[in-house]
């Protein structure tokens, strides 16, 4: 068994604060007791006044992964506040607490352990668990929320973009942000249209034919009518898929249809703006029956790209792409400049206006 030290930097609030600062105070009260004070500081951040830890870490070469005869693997099926929901291989689950180590340690995400993630924790005689050890990341589904990266479930392989044709309107800008992740993460991407009931199939041919004209599969369903829902259950056979989408495109009725040991709860669209309410308040993995995984997730109405720079727009863009490299300038942002390929091909009907749109909004975006 080999063994790694790595430094690793502590949270801001979880350290002491570096340097005393009510001296003032401190003399007032007792004057001849600051003698035994230490005279020199070091400005290097040393000692107590680093916020980094050495940690030690027991390894198998063979596995590269935490090896602890006491620790039990496990797969996060629910997350609720300080509680993770962790099931065994076997199927037990077991309500888990998070080693507080893990909680101090500075990252760029908002949580530590999410739904999906593979975990190793430790059982006490209770039945709780404490979670010790995170496995690495693979298919995670993220944005950007208040800065930091949050990671909407991780460990999946297909990610259902779920919209409606109507209440709430469809928003093909969103799905471009969906496709965007899916691309950078190497995720397939599913789009799936819910509540054709409530339209003419025929006004969504022409959306349909531009995704499916670069490669991505799109179905046309209906919860209430169950119309399509045979071809959906098809594709997420023995395959861990994630439902995202606004609120009130009908995730979790899709669900309920696909599988009918689900009772997710649904919720009716607003009177008022016709957009959709919350009623999903957590992400979740379900097992299916036909063999597989989901989650349901909750609805947002914003999805901001994480760690994904403006000039990375254009190649994730599936039908920009081939432009890119015709482009007069070696660093176009296919915004403005004079001799772009790609804003030639949008003049010519070669590159479907809207998509283009969708390009330019998500670059001034991620400018910002």
């Amino acid at each position: 068994m080999a063994k790694k030290q790595i430094r690793a930097k502590l949270r801001k609030n979880r350290a002491a604060r570096p340097r005393k600062t009510d001296w003032t105070r401190r003399f007032a009260e007792d004057e001849e007791g600051l003698a035994d004070e230490v005279a020199v500081e070091r400005i290097s951040g040393k000692g107590e006044l680093t916020r980094k830890r050495t940690v030690t870490l027991s390894r198998d070469e063979a596995s590269n992964s935490a090896v602890d005869s006491d620790l039990i693997k496990g797969r996060v099926l629910r997350v609720d506040g300080l509680i993770s929901w962790v099931a065994e291989p076997q199927g037990e689950v077991h309500p888990c607490a998070v080693r507080r180590v893990l909680k101090s340690l500075e990252t760029d995400a908002r949580h530590v352990v999410v739904v999906g993630d593979f975990v190793q924790f430790r059982l006490s005689s209770e039945g709780e668990g404490v979670i010790e050890h995170v496995e690495p990341r693979q298919g995670i589904l993220h944005r950007t929320s208040r800065g930091k990266q949050h990671v909407l479930v991780a460990n999946v392989d297909q990610v259902v973009i779920v919209a409606s044709a109507a209440e709430p309107y469809l928003k093909p800008n969103l799905i471009d942000r969906y496709l965007l992740v899916a691309d950078n993460e190497a995720i397939q991407p599913l789009i799936c249209i819910n509540k054709i009931d409530l339209v003419d199939p025929a006004e969504l041919l022409h959306t349909c034919g531009v995704y499916a004209q670069m490669g991505y599969e799109v179905l046309l369903v209906s919860a209430s009518t169950m119309w399509g829902i045979g071809h959906l259950r098809s594709r997420l056979a023995d395959r861990v898929s994630v439902f995202a989408g606004q609120s009130g495109v009908g995730k979790s009725s899709l669900l309920n249809a696909v599988d009918s040991q689900f009772k997710l709860d649904t919720g009716d669209i607003s009177s008022a703006n016709r957009k959709g309410r919350h009623t999903t308040t957590s992400a979740q993995l379900l097992r299916l029956q036909i063999g597989g995984y989901v989650v349901d997730t909750p609805g947002i109405r914003q999805f901001h790209l994480w760690d994904i720079i403006p000039e990375e727009v254009a190649g994730l863009f599936r039908d920009l792409r081939s432009y890119v490299s015709l482009c007069h300038f070696p660093d176009c942002t296919h915004l403005h400049e004079d001799g772009c390929a790609v804003r030639a091909a949008v003049r010519d009907g070669c590159l479907d206006e809207r998509r283009y749109a969708s390009y330019t909004h998500i670059v001034e975006s991620q400018k910002s």
